[in-house]
């Protein structure tokens, strides 16, 4: 008689919870993820074509795959009112350019935004669409609008598809500290921010961090980045149980991560699907990353914390509340997304998070979450509050990482 316990029957088991665990998902959102997202970067496909077969002021232009080092040297032989001269000409392309100065690519975000808000208030009063399509035409060109107000700082921008936005909180150029807020399924340009569910959103979860940051060392300065850069899965189906999405998003966050401005030490914050896209993202991060903690994680892909291959600290946290507990964690033909962080096996520093409530609770002002988060974020290691209520999740950290990112 074969045991349970035997290698192929266990992993047949496994395998079939997976495919259970996938038909009840998409049964319930009804294939929504692969049915009803819009084709994405349709527009900025034809803009960085347009950019690559251009010239300005006589000269070419740099290649936007390249080099972020020969785009850098590109726009540092411009001047100011020819940079913005560029930005205006080519506002998507240089709004999410890697290696163009950041405040340039503020304002060529607000060029692009203004341009994408325009064209949905005109699809609004468009015959041919439905009541839906206007609806939604509604809620982008107010999205978009919102995004316009008070010199917001948008670092990146794509309106096709769901859309694609990375907003900064606080002064990214001199930052001593910086933070990058990863979010995971259901993200997209409309509900960047929310007013119902604040800090559900990636903007809620930045401006939380951010103000839970400066109370923890007002001495400090920081800087938040809202970033929403990736075509996150919609909804629950089977784009969230494979690694697809998370991998294109990865490059994306690596991308970000080799561009940063300064060499302050980078810690990213990745929520659920998020905590996917870090984990592939992690073997190819730059040093100066020194901190990855997730939230209400399905899994990074990896059956352990040295599977990452990164030699930054991970910290993990689930509040006894979250859902995604009791989704299988494990990993078996691309379904599923590996083990459980926050499990003794997988190895990582594990974080309290009893005062959070339910999976979309863990930045909440107030929360043991994101004062965990927030002390993560300015270095303060010794101050981390544990799981168990113990020192487990701060030892071998004597006092972190200066404000070069050297370890002290």
């Amino acid at each position: 008689m074969t045991s349970l316990d035997s290698s192929p029957t266990l992993t047949a088991w496994r395998a079939l919870l997976a495919l259970a665990v996938v038909f009840v998902m998409l049964a319930i959102t009804g294939w929504t993820a692969i049915h009803h997202q819009r084709d994405a970067n349709v527009s900025l496909k034809e803009a960085f074509t347009a950019w690559s077969h251009g010239s300005f002021d006589g000269r070419g232009l740099p290649d936007p795959q390249g080099s972020p080092g020969t785009v850098e040297r590109f726009f540092g032989g411009l001047t100011p009112d020819r940079q913005s001269a560029l930005a205006r000409k080519h506002p998507l392309v240089v709004g999410n350019l890697n290696g163009a100065p950041v405040p340039l690519r503020y304002a060529a975000n607000r060029y692009a935004l203004a341009t994408a808000r325009d064209t949905e208030a005109q699809r609004m009063h468009d015959s041919r669409l439905s009541r839906a399509g206007k609806a939604d035409a509604d809620r982008r060109m107010h999205r978009f609008a919102a995004l316009l107000r008070n010199k917001r700082q948008v670092l990146a921008f794509d309106p096709d598809g769901g859309g694609r936005v990375a907003e900064v909180f606080g002064n990214l150029q001199r930052a001593e500290r910086i933070s990058v807020v990863v979010p995971g399924v259901d993200t997209n340009v409309v509900n960047f921010e929310r007013t119902f569910l604040r800090y559900s959103s990636p903007v809620g979860m930045a401006t939380s961090l951010y103000d839970a940051e400066r109370a923890a060392d007002p001495a400090t300065r920081t800087a938040v980045i809202a970033w929403a850069d990736y075509t996150a899965p919609a909804g629950l189906g089977m784009d969230a149980m494979v690694g697809a999405p998370a991998e294109a998003g990865a490059r994306r966050l690596v991308a970000l991560a080799g561009v940063l401005p300064g060499r302050a030490p980078v810690a990213l914050f990745c929520h659920s699907y998020g905590s996917v896209v870090c984990g592939l993202a992690a073997r190819r991060l730059p040093e100066r990353v020194t901190d990855i903690a997730v939230s209400g994680s399905p899994g990074m892909r990896v059956d352990n914390a040295a599977g990452l291959g990164s030699r930054a600290r991970v910290w993990a946290m689930r509040d006894a509340d979250d859902w995604i507990a009791d989704v299988p964690h494990l990993e078996f033909g691309g379904l599923g997304h590996g083990s459980d962080p926050v499990s003794p096996e997988f190895g990582a520093r594990v974080l309290s998070a009893k005062t959070a409530v339910g999976h979309t609770g863990y930045f909440v002002p107030g929360t043991d979450s994101i004062g965990n988060f927030a002390r993560i974020g300015v270095g303060a290691y010794a101050e981390l509050d544990c799981a168990d209520g113990g020192t487990a999740c701060r030892d071998g950290i004597a006092s972190g990482p200066d404000r070069s990112g050297k370890e002290v």
